[in-house]
């Protein structure tokens, strides 16, 4: 997720990656009963799906 984050500058793929990474954070928190941390986590995967959509509309 970290990795993904930091090289969102060069692909929008890695922003679609982060997405992923924070939907399986949110997942396993579920999982793990701390519904807090998979609340967040869902949160930003969504965002970050949403500034992949746009960075895709704005290419």
């Amino acid at each position: 997720m970290l990795v993904c984050y930091a090289l969102e500058a060069r692909s929008r793929w890695f922003i679609l990656a982060f997405a992923g990474a924070c939907a399986l954070g949110s997942v396993y928190g579920f999982l793990q009963g701390a519904w807090p941390f998979g609340l967040v986590e869902a949160v930003w995967s969504v965002v970050a799906i949403r500034r992949w959509a746009v960075a895709a509309r704005s290419k």
